[in-house]
């Protein structure tokens, strides 16, 4: 099923963790790395200048197969409430296009954060659903880092 105006995908989580600590996971590139991705994959590298018009590419590492790239610009770095940047593969499905991802995390009292996501303009259901995947695997891995790194 295809939708001229695309699919939104929403989210929301409440993490353990400073609303700082959250901004900091959610763009440094070694924060970045230990939770990104699908279940599985790795993120051997990732690029990132970290400021409106700046860009960032993320290497992929399936369990099984090539690594492969996704890249994209920033259009709003607002530390530590939001953030928003484009998203596409360098080689993309057929039926993908780019989409804006955006994140706003609002302070729920010092050591809990809650992140809003959002990512816009999927072109099918197929990519709509493969990208909800992805991220509630990756925030389940986001929550598990921040929650150990509170009680350490």
């Amino acid at each position: 099923m295809t939708h001229n105006a695309g699919l939104t995908l929403r989210m929301q989580r409440v993490l353990r963790a400073p609303r700082a600590v959250v901004f900091r996971a959610l763009t440094e590139p070694q924060e970045l790395a230990k939770w990104w991705g699908p279940d599985g994959f790795t993120i051997p590298r990732v690029e990132s200048d970290l400021r409106t018009g700046g860009g960032y590419r993320i290497a992929m590492q399936p369990p099984e197969g090539e690594l492969f790239y996704l890249a994209g610009e920033f259009r709003e770095v607002d530390p530590p409430a939001r953030l928003s940047y484009t998203f596409r593969w360098e080689e993309p499905d057929p039926e993908d296009r780019q989409t804006v991802v955006t994140l706003s995390l609002r302070d729920l009292g010092g050591q809990a954060t809650e992140l809003d996501f959002t990512q816009e303009h999927f072109a099918t259901e197929e990519r709509y659903a493969l990208h909800e995947e992805g991220w509630t695997q990756s925030f389940d891995k986001l929550e598990r880092l921040l929650s150990a790194d509170a009680s350490a």
